[in-house]
């Protein structure tokens, strides 16, 4: 586990208001189909690394990460705090098994 991934999950976290280890914590990082999940939750997973080079290596990676709210509530309080986290950015929204889910992409 990274320690920039563990501190993102952290993040997520502190807005549910939820231990982050635990069967209390709402904040998943790519759950496998047999996790049973809590809501309102955040579930975000890896989307894309982008490189920048420099003298023919890697001189920074930026990590994009893909962020979904899921709730009950429409206007979830959720998406208010997790839109104003730094390089986050709002992508979409689609409603599935009577849940709304709000993407957003973040790098961290």
């Amino acid at each position: 586990m990274s320690n920039r991934r563990m501190s993102l999950h952290k993040i997520f976290c502190d807005i549910l208001s939820c231990p982050e280890n635990g069967t209390e914590c709402r904040a998943y990082f790519q759950p496998p189909a047999s996790v049973r999940m809590i809501y309102p939750a955040i579930v975000y997973s890896l989307d894309n690394i982008e490189n920048v080079y420099a003298n023919d290596g890697v001189y920074l990676s930026n990590r994009r990460y893909s962020v979904t709210i899921i709730d009950k509530d429409p206007d979830s309080e959720l998406l208010q705090k997790v839109s104003s986290l730094p390089l986050c950015q709002y992508n979409r929204h689609y409603e599935k098994d009577n849940l709304n889910h709000d993407v957003f992409e973040i790098f961290y």
